[in-house]
């Protein structure tokens, strides 16, 4: 990416996960589908890291377990945009939302936008969860060591004081 083209557009932060199908060609096609977008320049992209699934109760080790991945991008489009964007890969993906929290094949998260603040009806930025998530803080360090989460902090003090462990599953091949 040129310099050029990161001061046309906002900073953004994108957690990518999947637990169904063929996990990592579905997170590395969305990868691809967020680069062709107009409006949105992707910065850097972390390694894969595979987590055990998440749900409302806790771990749950009888589900499949989670590739995690985050990527940065620069945007000229605004966080709703940016949603709806994201919610159309994941549809294209056959994203199911049967229940909260459940297996998926993709599940797209902005995590921070441009330093913003806000909550509505549809997007709450930031996402309200990373500061206590270790497959959202260990990529997202790994690719941008000294970013903060607005409100809480840096990310690598947050990442200190989670109790999960991801494990790099795979380098991003560039």
């Amino acid at each position: 990416m040129t310099k050029d083209k990161a001061s046309s557009g906002l900073p953004a932060t994108i957690a990518l996960g999947s637990n169904l199908g063929d996990r990592e060609a579905t997170l590395r096609a969305a990868v691809g589908e967020l680069a062709d977008t107009g409006g949105i320049v992707v910065d850097s992209v972390s390694s894969l890291y595979e987590t055990d699934a998440l749900k409302p109760d806790g771990v749950d080790l009888s589900a499949p377990a989670y590739l995690n991945a985050v990527m940065t991008v620069h945007t000229t489009l605004d966080p709703h945009a940016l949603l709806r964007v994201l919610n159309s890969i994941e549809e294209a993906h056959d994203r199911v939302r049967a229940e909260r929290w459940g297996d998926r094949t993709i599940d797209l998260d902005i995590i921070t936008f441009a330093g913003l603040q806000q909550h509505d009806e549809t997007l709450t930025l930031p996402h309200p969860r990373a500061y206590e998530r270790a497959f959202v803080l260990a990529p997202w360090h790994e690719i941008e060591p000294n970013a903060e989460l607005p409100g809480r902090g840096p990310i690598a003090t947050l990442l200190a004081a989670t109790y999960e462990s991801p494990r790099l599953y795979s380098r991003w091949s560039r």
